[in-house]
């Protein structure tokens, strides 16, 4: 199967995060981590980011009706 890498400038789009939000939010184990591309570059895999989305809506309905 075929897994898309995806680079920070598309990450901040899909999450609406700056990018120090979301190196804060991998250090605390909130955000999926990146993955190494090579020896000054990193990416995330896509489906990483967009289950994390999932979980935060997921999250933010069950708030709201709760």
């Amino acid at each position: 199967m075929f897994e898309k890498v995806i680079r920070m400038p598309e990450v901040k789009n899909k999450t609406g995060l700056s990018r120090s939000s979301i190196y804060l939010r991998i250090s605390k184990g909130e955000f999926p981590a990146s993955i190494s591309l090579g020896e000054r570059a990193v990416g995330w895999l896509e489906s990483d980011v967009e289950q994390w989305i999932d979980e935060r809506i997921a999250a933010s309905k069950e708030a709201n009706n709760g």
